[in-house]
């Protein structure tokens, strides 16, 4: 099947998004974003965790590549590995397909190396498109000089020491990365995706002025390309049903039981995992907190288990104060009036989610970009609390102390009312005429722009 233009002659814009729940789904906002303004939509996705055709828009084409990874790698947590053999496998196939099509802009997750390589060898323009955040970007793009200077790889003497090139961020919040060949790997995948940027025609980011307005112009002053900075992509768009996971809607129905403001919500993301010490002190202090609470204990949570089971003993502990789900509907939840705070591992989805909500975060980040996101939320929008550094055990100790500050009048009030005052201004920003809002509209017409 090869696309074609849309109806009326309609541009097309292709969108090949990488296959992780946080990656889907920033894309396919972008994907309606942009088909509410006259493009024509197709969306390219590897075998592997391709969504239903179903709940996409009957409007959108679906063409699904081989990706030929092993079962076991894709379904492991190994995520660099993962990435590099896509992009060695789907690099022909998507090449092949893209070049008996008739295609204005290739838009591709910025892992995607190889396939925006392709398109630009074809003719193509290509926007590779962030979901992280623009302060993480940086961090990909000063990678070199990093390593240059003694910051990485991290080594427990230098965990506190201030990246005077990144502030506010402390070497802790780089790169966790202890295995020499793992780390490598990942400084492999950095250099593809960097130098793959640096050749595109811009690059799209998931975030907006007014958290990041200062990350923004220093990217564009790094890489001297046009950047469209057009999120939040969940508030810009309407509702694309591509969750992989299903998820438990009754637990909308128990926050309608909850006092305003009084409910803990609890989820640590779709792709980290944790070791059963960790759920069990986590249960605990949230149990020990006194507070209502909402906990999502998905499948794979626990590293090696299937499934993730919370003890008899505490599920009489609870009992009707604590409602545990496989999966929520995490917008629908943070928008509740029930909702009181997040404890949340900081991956960027959730971050802006929390922020556009205006919901305190409780924040225990396990790695990745949820340790740069995490000083952001705690240092500079000072608009949440961290349980404990990523390299140290959690206690339930922490967790109810953690609990206690935020929901409490003195420090709990203040981190209140900056998370309103934030809400307040990101919301502004996706106003028409707004930041945002103008910046989609360049976006646009970089498109279709000859």
């Amino acid at each position: 099947m090869k696309p074609s233009n849309g109806p009326c002659g309609c541009p097309r814009v292709l969108l090949f998004p990488l296959p992780y729940q946080g990656h889907i789904n920033p894309m396919l906002r972008l994907a309606a974003a942009l088909h509410a303004r006259g493009f024509a939509i197709t969306v390219v996705h590897t075998e592997t965790r391709a969504p239903d055709r179903r709940k996409l828009p009957v409007e959108y084409e679906l063409v699904t590549i081989r990706d030929g990874v092993p079962p076991e790698l894709a379904e492991s947590d190994d995520v660099v590995p993962f990435v590099l053999a896509l992009n060695r496998s789907c690099a022909a196939p998507f090449r092949e397909y893209l070049a008996g099509a008739r295609v204005a802009c290739v838009v591709a997750d910025v892992d995607w190396f190889a396939p925006l390589a392709a398109a630009r060898d074809l003719g193509v323009k290509a926007l590779p498109l962030m979901t992280s955040s623009a302060a993480k970007f940086r961090v990909y793009l000063a990678f070199p000089i990093l390593e240059e200077k003694g910051y990485l790889p991290i080594r427990e003497s230098n965990l506190d020491t201030e990246v005077k090139e990144l502030p506010p961020l402390l070497v802790r919040d780089l790169h966790h990365e202890k295995d020499t060949t793992r780390y490598h790997a990942y400084a492999d995948l950095l250099s593809h995706m960097v130098a793959g940027v640096r050749q595109s025609s811009g690059l799209i980011l998931n975030t907006l002025d007014a958290i990041e307005g200062t990350d923004i112009a220093n990217i564009y002053r790094d890489i001297s390309l046009p950047v469209f900075a057009i999120g939040p992509l969940h508030i810009l768009s309407p509702s694309v049903d591509s969750s992989l996971l299903l998820q438990d809607r009754s637990c909308l129905e128990w926050l309608d039981a909850q006092p305003p403001g009084s409910v803990i919500y609890a989820s640590l993301g779709s792709l980290m995992s944790i070791d059963v010490h960790e759920l069990t002190e986590m249960a605990w202090g949230l149990a020990g907190s006194k507070h209502p609470f909402l906990w999502v204990v998905r499948q794979g949570l626990v590293h090696g288990c299937e499934f993730s089971e919370v003890s008899n003993e505490l599920q009489e502990e609870i009992r009707d104060r604590g409602r545990i789900v496989s999966w929520a509907p995490q917008q629908e939840v943070l928008k509740h009036p029930a909702m009181g705070a997040f404890l949340t591992h900081c991956g960027w989805n959730s971050t802006l989610e929390s922020i556009l909500e205006g919901v305190p975060m409780i924040c225990r980040p396990l790695g990745g970009d949820q340790l740069c996101n995490a000083r952001y939320v705690c240092e500079v929008w000072k608009v949440g609390i961290r349980v404990v550094e990523v390299e140290n055990q959690l206690t339930r100790g922490d967790v109810q102390v953690a609990i206690e500050r935020l929901m409490g009048q003195n420090e709990g009030e203040e981190v209140r009312e900056r998370m309103i005052d934030l809400r307040d201004a990101a919301a502004k920003c996706t106003s028409k005429g707004e930041s945002t809002d103008v910046s989609l509209q360049r976006l646009v017409d970089f498109i279709v722009s000859t």
